[in-house]
């Protein structure tokens, strides 16, 4: 097992996770090693099966792993209780998935509040909150509509305002761009690393693209239900992080 910082903002170490699919015994994490020291935009990389997805769901203690350690934002995220896991989820991290997830009789910007308003967050809060985040993502003029009035990007840049409502110092992506055209993917790979550089936020983004990989400073290789190992992108573009990855792959 790697030696390991004192405070880093996530550590894996030895984590596994095997699941029952119907009847058939699948490792989808088999031992899983990975420190991020500090805030910053990071991908988790790999092909659809590599796991990926599964560590992200044990990060946002959505699914507890079998074994090994896992320390996100200061808490063993091991062991929650299920009470104690939600509140995890509201107050230490954010969340952006694929499919946006907002509600569609709600506005956008009452998706962006709702977490809070459950939460018992004063109404007063709430509006200056989400919009000053509103306006740093340049979508505050669209908060009255309702999202089947709004552009993919547009959405997804709500779910990413309600995913900082409550400042957390990690927000997770999952393959956001996948549902999104090449441009509006672009725009909003760029609008993540500027809200970890911003927000002084941990930014850990699961995807499959190069391309997306790119615009991170650090990518984790995944492969087989383990890290691989880690690429630093600063002079890479799309093609020389496929080729690293490729390379990492195939030493394996």
């Amino acid at each position: 097992m790697p030696e390991l910082s004192a405070n880093p903002v996530v550590r894996c170490a030895g984590v596994r996770k095997t699941y029952d699919t119907g009847g058939r015994r699948v490792e989808a994490l088999r031992g899983v090693d990975l420190t991020i020291e500090r805030p910053g935009f990071y991908a988790i990389m790999g092909r659809s099966g590599s796991g990926k997805s599964t560590l992200l769901h044990l990060l946002a203690a959505l699914d507890p792993p079998d074994s090994g350690e896992l320390i996100v934002s200061g808490e063993s995220v091991e062991s929650l209780t299920e009470r104690r896991a939600t509140a995890f989820r509201r107050e230490r991290i954010g969340i952006v998935f694929q499919q946006f997830n907002l509600i569609p009789t709600l506005t956008a910007r009452e998706n962006v509040e709702l977490p809070g308003l459950l939460a018992g967050r004063p109404a007063d809060w709430l509006r200056e909150r989400s919009t000053a985040l509103l306006t740093s993502l340049g979508v505050n003029d669209r908060g009255d509509h309702r999202p089947d009035a709004l552009s993919g990007g547009e959405q997804q840049r709500f779910a990413i305002a309600r995913g900082l409502l409550f400042n957390p110092p990690v927000l997770l992506a999952d393959e956001p761009t996948g549902n999104l055209d090449s441009a509006s993917a672009e725009m909003l790979w760029t609008l993540l690393a500027r809200v970890a550089e911003e927000h002084e936020t941990t930014v850990i983004m699961v995807t499959h693209e190069p391309a997306a990989a790119a615009h991170c400073e650090r990518v984790f290789i995944m492969d087989d239900g383990v890290i691989r190992g880690a690429i630093d992108t600063e002079g890479l573009d799309a093609a020389g992080v496929a080729a690293r990855y490729q390379q990492l792959v195939r030493a394996a």
